[in-house]
């Protein structure tokens, strides 16, 4: 395994998308615990696009229109609702410590659900893990395999990387109502840009 295949995947990694936030806003939200439960929901998202990869499904997503809208915009629907639960009280940023714990299920389920509907995830291991295996590899399966391992280590320590940072904001973040309002408005304006992005992507 190669330093540059390291440096690239943090490098790609720590790039703000639709983990960081959702990871971010339980961190705020719910603190270290329900961070770290969405950290692992969201890296567990991108074992079936790993798997597409290497079997070669995420070229039907390249060659397939129809199949590459199809995903595409049950992404898009799902991006949108992510920016409607954080708004509401029962979303990821929700403060009332009176209120029930969202069920760790359902936190890991939802940061899965992020990563699986975005198909542009599969066509880009398709295109980046090829690249670090050596054409003289006995078993460039294998090899793939163990390099999206990787990826995935790396995603979940970096995401709780930023869950940890975001709990450790978490006290100041509830003592001031003004800054929750704000946070709230920018996570669902982000994740509803990110959604607008995917719907124009082809």
């Amino acid at each position: 395994m190669s330093i540059e295949f390291l440096l690239t995947s943090i490098a790609v990694i720590l790039l703000p998308g639709t983990g960081v936030l959702y990871t971010l806003a339980w961190g705020l939200g719910r603190g270290m615990k329900a961070s770290v439960l969405a950290s692992f929901g969201c890296t567990m998202g991108i074992i079936p696009h790993i798997l597409a990869s290497v079997v070669g499904l995420a070229a039907l997503l390249h060659t397939s229109a129809v199949a590459f809208q199809a995903v595409k915009y049950l992404g898009v629907l799902y991006l949108l609702y992510m920016a409607y639960s954080v708004l509401r009280d029962k979303g990821p940023l929700q403060m009332d410590e009176n209120k029930a714990d969202m069920p760790a299920r359902k936190i890991i389920t939802n940061g899965f659900l992020l990563n699986i509907l975005n198909p542009k995830l599969s066509i880009f291991f398709l295109a980046f893990l090829p690249q670090f295996v050596p054409a003289t590899t006995q078993n460039a399966t294998l090899s793939m395999l163990a390099l999206g391992a990787t990826f995935m280590l790396l995603t979940f320590v970096i995401f709780v990387g930023y869950g940890t940072f975001a709990a450790a904001t978490r006290a100041y973040v509830t003592s001031t109502p003004s800054v929750m309002t704000w946070l709230r408005r920018c996570f669902a304006g982000a994740f509803g840009v990110l959604g607008l992005r995917l719907a124009l992507s082809e």
